[in-house]
């Protein structure tokens, strides 16, 4: 039987894969040297962690700047673990619908931590480049699926994610906490959520919240596109798309709507 000092070695080495794969996922892609700066540890146990995890195919190692990104051995288990979610089996043939209506790309968001996780995505028709926005973070002050899961979380909840500064990512972006807590209950109001480029200049997006049988904020359902499609003055009539589709997964989930709006 290994002895409590291994047992708690291999915990803490578990830690910091963990964490090197968040690292890598929030920056795209880190250096050796990086990523032990960042995981606090010798250079040298960086590297060996690293070599661990690209022999699993969960990083790659970029040939020109020796750099590592994640690879895709993780596909397989995002696969894995999508397909066996509720929420998406039950999200996914709206979603469909939704990207078929409005002919632009549908995601579903969850609140991980401080970001929203996508764990689907359609991409609509009129779709220029499709990108896959599945298994990345974005955070949740400056995106249409994120500003959903603040303003219809808990009180106790959206204050703790509004701690922390709120960094700019665009112009438009809000890094007031006071000007963004006044549009959460205008988006608590209205049903739903709408950006225009504050997250990336020239996409903007509207989203609605998605609820579970108890009526508990599950997830956000969002449809985006390109500003010069996507106008200001057609956000409240794909809002309400979003917000009808929304609704519809909600039911599917077994939310039941006594006479009061789901969103």
């Amino acid at each position: 039987m290994r002895n409590d000092n291994e047992s708690s070695g291999n915990l803490q080495s578990v830690r910091r894969a963990i964490r090197a794969l968040e690292l890598i996922s929030e920056h795209g892609e880190l250096g050796v040297t990086e990523l032990g700066r960042k995981l606090e540890v010798h250079k040298a146990t960086a590297s060996r962690l690293m070599t661990t995890l690209a022999e699993r195919g969960f990083v790659e190692r970029d040939a020109v700047s020796e750099k590592f990104r994640l690879g895709f051995g993780l596909i397989s288990l995002a696969g894995a673990a999508v397909g066996g979610n509720d929420l998406v089996r039950a999200a996914r043939p709206i979603l469909d619908d939704l990207a078929e209506r409005t002919r632009e790309t549908v995601n579903l968001g969850v609140l991980s931590g401080d970001s929203v996780v996508y764990v689907d995505q359609v991409t609509g028709t009129r779709s220029i480049v499709s990108v896959s926005w599945v298994g990345q973070r974005t955070p949740l002050h400056c995106t249409s699926n994120g500003k959903v899961l603040l303003a219809f979380a808990t009180d106790a909840e959206r204050d703790r994610l509004l701690r922390a500064p709120l960094p700019r990512l665009t112009p438009r972006t809000i890094t007031d906490v006071r000007r963004l807590r006044t549009q959460l209950a205008e988006i608590r109001a209205r049903g739903y959520a709408q950006t225009m480029e504050e997250l990336e200049e020239g996409l903007n997006a509207v989203a609605a919240p998605v609820r579970g049988m108890s009526g508990d904020l599950v997830a956000a359902l969002s449809v985006s596109g390109p500003a010069f499609r996507m106008r200001a003055v057609d956000l409240p009539r794909i809002g309400k798309f979003a917000a009808d589709s929304a609704l519809a997964v909600s039911r599917r989930l077994g939310y039941v709507d006594r006479g009061v709006r789901a969103v």
